[in-house]
This record gives structure tokens, C-alpha cells and sequence, in this order.
């Protein structure tokens, strides 16, 4: 029997140990160009022409081209797109649907605990002034410029109101943020029309509309998966209502904000800064304007989930084990496009191909 024909067109496993695996159960791979490195890959039609005669596909995310209907279709006896990742933006969602594959993904603490300790990280350190406070000391050799006072967040007896965090999206990284910042004492508000009132009070913040929470917010922090709704839900109406000493934070995906809008309200000092971990097209453009703002903004190459100890490597783990369940004729426990599992299992179920 030939073996089953894997197109890993992502690969985020240094150690390898992924790829044993999968060859160890029987199958052949074939590796992409793109990595965790470098997220740009093959073309479209390179992509495609890899996935003839494939069962599977799996990988990191990837930029240079989505996984289309195109690249789903270039083999019929493809079961699954596994991601090594939480977000499934950079697969066609509804073609593979369509087509009776699965799509599944890897929400693993390891990862989004990370970005929101990142995310936090960063509000800390455009609010407390933590880069220029280093580097005026470093470089002028000067002691105390009073320019440089921090933000004082929590609420105080004395009066002090403290600010107010707005949280967009209440899901795992959301969450978890605001059981972190709780203790401080500041106000925290949220908006996130798909969950419950009881988890609002289970994590102390209050339930608004976004115009207000924007409004009203000295710190807006995104925390959505991208969608057709998502996509630009930050854009120069929604900037236009933010506080000019506000700061705004995507660690989400870039296209969740209008970057070109984003960079006008900056320059235009319509809002005080801008920490960005991801953005519209990846890698951020040697030329963009975002490179050179200095301490308004806050870059990271999307890697803000990135630490010692975390990353990918649980969630390449459970992709690599969802690959060989679909393999085997059995749907995997981490499926994004659930309503499929019916369609799947009356064309794959219980027939493997190992």
C-alpha cells in the first residue's frame, strides 16, 4: 500500500521529532519554504501543485498565500488542515467546509497565556516609560527628567480614579488578562457580544459596546480571531472616538486594524501610541512608516507568544497527533469546523490510510 502523502507547508518543529513521528506511522512529507522564521512560502499555485495526492496538510501560519479552495482541491483524498497555531485565518475556512475536510487548531495555554503576559508587558511598557527612562539614563548620562513620569494604574483611596483597561474579545487570552490585572484596582471593561453576562462577572469587568468602551478607555487591547466582522474593526471612525492620551495594543492579527488609518492617527497625534505585535502584511516592510516613530510605538515580529518553556511545540504536538487520528479514519478532538465532522465521517471515518 502507498504510504499517506503529508505537505507540511509551514514547519515549526526544530527538533524534528514531528516529522519522525508522522514517518514513523507511514507517512511521506514534503516540506514548504515557509517556517516559523520566515511566514512567507510557496505561491498559490506551488502550494497547490505540492498537495496533489495528498491526505493532509499541516503547518505554522503562513503569508505568502492562505490555504485556498485552490490547494484543498489539488487533492481529493485530502482529510485534514492541522495548525500548529490558535488562529485559522490562513486557511479557507468555508472552502474547506465545503469540501468535507477538516480543519483543526492548537489553543494551547502555552500559547495564548503567552500573549496575554505579552500584552501586558507592553501596556507596562509604553505607560511606565520603561524604554526611555533606560535609555536617557544609558546615553545622556543625566539623572531624573520629570517628562518622563509613569502612568499610575490602580485606584487609590486618596482619590486617584486609576485607568480604565478595554478588553475586545472575553475569550482565553481576554480572560486571562483581566484575571491578571484585576488586583491592580483599575477599571476594566470589555466588549464581546458572543459570551455570557455570567462570564463578565466571573472575571469583575463590565460588559459595554465597543463605541464606548473606545471612548471611554485609557488602554484598548484586541483580542478577537479574524473574521469577515473583525477585519478593519479598527479603522479611522473607531480611532477618531479614542481618548488622545490613549493607547491602543493588537497582539490579534494584523488585519483586525486599519493599519494605514492607524498610522494617520499617530502622526496626527489623535492617539497617544500604538504596541503592535502583528500586522497586515507580515514581515512588517522595511519602509513602513511604523519603523520610525520611535517610542509611540512598540513593534514585535509577531512572536509575542514566543518564550522558553511555550510556543508552538504543545500545539505542534496535538497537530501532528490530530494528523494521524484523521489518517486512521478518526476525527481529532481539536476540530475548528465541527458542523464538517457529520460529511467527514461518512467519507473517511474508520478508513485509514496507514
Amino acid at each position: 500500500m502507498a504510504k499517506a502523502k503529508v505537505f507540511v507547508f509551514a514547519p515549526a518543529d526544530p527538533t524534528g521529532e514531528s516529522d519522525k513521528i508522522l514517518q514513523g506511522a507511514g507517512c511521506e512529507l514534503l516540506q514548504g519554504k515557509a517556517n516559523w522564521d520566515t511566514p512567507q512560502g510557496d505561491s498559490e499555485a506551488e502550494m497547490a501543485r505540492m498537495a496533489e495526492g495528498c491526505d493532509a496538510l499541516v503547518g505554522t501560519s503562513i503569508r505568502s498565500t492562505p490555504i485556498t479552495q485552490k490547494i484543498m482541491q489539488a487533492s481529493k483524498n485530502i482529510r485534514i488542515v492541522a495548525k500548529y497555531t490558535i488562529g485559522v485565518d490562513d486557511v479557507d475556512v468555508d472552502a474547506a467546509t465545503e469540501l468535507g475536510i477538516l480543519v483543526t487548531h492548537a489553543p494551547t495555554e502555552s500559547n495564548w497565556g503567552g500573549v496575554a503576559e505579552g500584552t501586558i508587558t507592553a501596556m507596562l511598557t509604553l505607560l511606565k516609560k520603561v524604554r526611555e527612562r533606560d535609555r536617557r539614563l544609558k546615553e545622556t548620562g543625566e539623572w531624573r527628567d520629570m517628562n518622563l513620569q509613569g502612568t499610575y494604574f490602580g485606584s487609590r483611596p486618596d482619590g486617584y480614579p486609576g485607568i480604565t483597561l478595554g478588553i475586545v474579545g472575553l475569550g482565553r487570552i481576554g480572560s486571562r488578562i483581566a484575571k491578571l490585572m484585576r488586583p491592580w484596582g483599575m477599571k476594566i471593561i470589555c466588549s464581546d457580544p458572543y459570551v455570557l453576562d455570567s462570564k463578565f462577572e466571573e472575571f469583575g469587568v463590565k460588559r459595554v459596546d465597543l463605541p464606548t468602551l473606545l471612548r471611554e478607555s485609557d488602554v484598548v487591547t484586541l483580542h478577537v480571531v479574524l473574521t469577515k466582522e473583525t477585519k478593519h474593526m479598527i479603522g479611522a471612525a473607531e480611532l477618531a472616538t479614542m481618548k488622545p492620551t490613549a493607547i491602543l495594543i493588537n497582539t490579534s492579527r494584523g488585519f483586525c486594524v486599519n493599519e494605514a488609518a492607524l498610522i494617520d492617527a499617530l502622526q496626527k497625534n489623535k492617539i497617544a501610541g500604538a504596541a503592535l505585535d502583528v500586522f497586515e502584511n507580515e514581515p512588517l516592510a522595511a519602509d513602513s512608516p511604523l519603523r520610525k516613530m520611535g517610542d509611540k510605538v512598540l513593534l514585535s515580529p509577531h512572536m509575542v507568544s514566543s518564550n522558553v518553556g511555550s510556543g508552538l511545540k504543545p500545539g505542534v504536538a496535538w497537530a501532528t497527533k490530530s494528523v494521524i487520528s484523521a489518517l486512521r479514519g478518526e476525527a481529532p478532538d481539536n476540530v475548528y469546523n465541527k458542523e464538517v465532522i457529520p460529511q467527514w465521517q461518512s467519507r473517511f471515518g474508520g478508513k485509514s490510510v496507514l
